[in-house]
């Protein structure tokens, strides 16, 4: 029997029309679609493409165990996280070896911090794995907020909110322009870098770019105990005049 095939595909931002030619072509033909989400809810992703399916394709629901919530000690984030993708991935190879194709969907990129990426890690050398790019949430982004990122030859910096004060400063002294994603609970300590810096005036923030409920905000306008998983701030390069 033919094994069947792994496709990850890039499904956009948020905006169904964002999906490529391709993506759509490969996920109609899929017998098996699978897409992760949270407990309790239907996902971005999912929502994104499910008028595009039909009742014979099998729909697999990846549920995260864990997402931001804080955990309790002895429980650990990384610990239960990649059980859950070492599961997710006996799931979706016992229907490769069935010889079904597994079209994994990704909302933005699969390889731009998409989930995707670690089935990827664990399956790909074992079945033939092709991926579609999509666009990401940070070229959505900079399109809604009608600024080009970079000009000429200046360099991009993506960086993790996550990362600690002192190196998230360091990192964007030296830049011409960035893109600060995972932001959340750590958007006032971005808030504050971006301050100390004098880049807060260049700095322009964005929730849920190209999705119905998009919403563009002044910087010192956000409250920081509500900016959203899916946002991000965009310090574009300075002007450059051809």
């Amino acid at each position: 029997m033919m094994r069947g095939r792994l496709f990850g595909l890039g499904v956009g931002p948020g905006d169904p029309e964002l999906i490529t030619v391709k993506a759509l072509r490969l996920l109609k033909a899929a017998p098996v679609v699978a897409y992760f989400v949270a407990k309790g809810k239907k996902g971005n992703a999912f929502g994104i493409i499910e008028s595009h399916l039909d009742a014979a394709q099998t729909r697999l629901p990846l549920v995260y165990p864990v997402t931001t919530e804080a955990l309790e000690p002895p429980l650990c984030y990384e610990t239960i996280i990649s059980a859950f993708y070492d599961e997710a991935a006996l799931t979706i190879s016992g229907h490769l070896e069935a010889g079904r194709d597994v079209a994994v969907i990704c909302e933005g990129d699969p390889f731009f911090y998409g989930s995707y990426m670690y089935l990827h890690d664990r399956l790909a050398a074992r079945f033939e794995a092709q991926v579609v790019p999509g666009v990401c949430s940070m070229l959505g982004g900079v399109a809604v907020l009608g600024v080009p990122l970079v000009y000429r030859n200046q360099s991009l910096s993506v960086l993790s909110g996550v990362l600690p004060e002192d190196e998230l400063q360091q990192r964007l002294e030296t830049a011409d322009a960035a893109v600060i994603m995972k932001l959340g609970r750590n958007f006032e300590k971005v808030r504050r870098v971006l301050g100390k810096l004098g880049l807060d005036e260049r700095a322009l923030y964005v929730e849920r770019a190209t999705m119905s409920n998009q919403r563009i905000v002044p910087l010192d306008e956000v409250d920081p105990m509500a900016s959203p998983y899916f946002s991000l701030l965009v310090v574009p390069g300075k002007k450059w005049r051809a």
